[in-house]
C-alpha cells in the first residue's frame, strides 16, 4: 500500500542519455494518464530533476512513471491548487517548470529555455509559454484554444499556485514570454470530452458558489452565445473545420451547464435552509 507523500525508490530510471541537462526541476501531476504519460516523460529528459505526483492511478500510469524518476509520490487529490503546490514544493532547483501529463515539451522549446536561462534570465522571475492543442486528429490553430498559454517556467521562490479549478502560477517579479510552444494532446475522443465537461462544470460551479457568485438567467442564456461570437467568429474558430465547430459547441455547452449547476447548488442550499427553519 502506498501512503500519502510516500516516495518509490524501485525500478530503473529510463532517460535519454545526455551530459547537458538544464538546472531545472520539472514537476508533473498524474491520474490515469496511461494514454499520454510516456510521451510526456520522454520529452523531459533534459531536466536535472523530475518530480511526479500521482493521485491514485489504476491504469498503469504509476508503473510507467517509476521507469522515469525515483522522485515519484502518491497523494490523494484534494483540489487543483493544493495538488499543484504540493508537487512544486517537492522540487529542489532554483528554476522549476510544470508540465501536465497530457503535454509534451518539444526540442525547440528546450533549446529556447537553455538559451534564455544562460543569456537572459538574470532579471526575470518567470516565463509565459504558449501551447498548441492536438484535437480530433489535427492541430488547432484558431478559436478559443489558440493561442493558449500561461506561466510555466519560474523561479521556485517567486511563484505560487493560486485559484480554484483553473489555478494558475502567480509570480512576484518580472515575467517574459517564450516564442516556442509546448504541445497539448487533449481528449481521447468526444465521449472523453463530454465526461470531462460534466466533471469540470461541477467543480467550476462549486468554485463560483464558494466565492459568492450569484446565479443569473442572463449569464445562463447570454454567456454561451457570447463565447460563440468571440471564439468562433472573431477568433476564426471556423477555420479549424469540423473540429473547430465541435470545440465551440462543446464550449457553449460547458458554459451553459456550469451556470445551470450553479443554480442547482444554490437552489438545494435554499431548500436545506428552509427545511431547517
Amino acid at each position: 500500500m502506498r501512503h500519502e507523500g510516500q516516495k518509490t525508490m524501485k525500478g530503473p530510471v529510463m532517460t535519454n542519455p545526455t551530459d547537458n541537462k538544464l538546472p531545472v526541476s520539472v514537476y508533473v501531476l498524474t491520474f490515469n494518464n496511461h494514454r499520454t504519460i510516456e510521451r510526456c516523460l520522454n520529452s523531459l529528459h533534459w531536466a536535472e530533476e523530475l518530480v511526479v505526483v500521482d493521485s491514485g492511478s489504476t491504469d498503469g500510469t504509476y508503473e510507467i512513471c517509476k521507469r522515469y524518476t525515483e522522485k515519484l509520490y502518491c497523494k490523494e487529490f484534494q483540489g487543483h491548487r493544493d495538488q499543484y503546490q504540493f508537487a512544486a514544493d517537492l522540487t529542489t532547483r532554483d528554476w522549476i517548470m510544470f508540465v501536465d501529463a497530457d503535454e509534451e515539451v518539444p526540442p525547440e522549446l528546450v533549446e529556447e529555455i537553455r538559451k534564455v536561462l544562460r543569456e537572459e534570465a538574470e532579471d526575470i522571475d518567470g516565463f509565459f509559454v504558449y501551447r498548441q492543442t492536438f484535437y480530433l486528429g489535427k492541430w488547432i490553430r484558431y478559436g478559443g484554444w489558440y493561442p493558449d498559454g500561461e506561466i510555466r517556467l519560474y523561479r521556485r521562490d517567486k511563484g505560487r499556485w493560486e485559484g480554484g479549478l483553473h489555478a494558475k502560477i502567480q509570480v512576484k517579479g518580472r515575467v517574459s514570454v517564450l516564442k516556442n510552444k509546448y504541445l497539448h494532446y487533449t481528449y481521447r475522443d468526444i465521449s472523453d470530452q463530454i465526461q470531462t465537461i460534466d466533471k469540470y462544470s461541477k467543480i467550476a460551479a462549486e468554485d463560483m458558489a464558494e466565492s459568492g457568485e450569484k446565479f443569473s438567467v442572463f449569464k445562463l442564456l447570454f454567456h454561451p452565445p457570447f463565447r460563440f461570437v468571440k471564439e468562433y467568429l472573431l477568433k476564426m474558430g471556423f477555420r479549424d473545420g469540423l473540429p473547430g465547430l465541435i470545440i465551440i459547441v462543446s464550449t457553449m455547452f460547458y458554459v451553459f451547464i456550469k451556470y445551470a449547476k450553479l443554480w442547482e447548488i444554490q437552489k438545494l442550499k435554499r431548500e436545506r435552509k428552509d427545511d431547517s427553519i
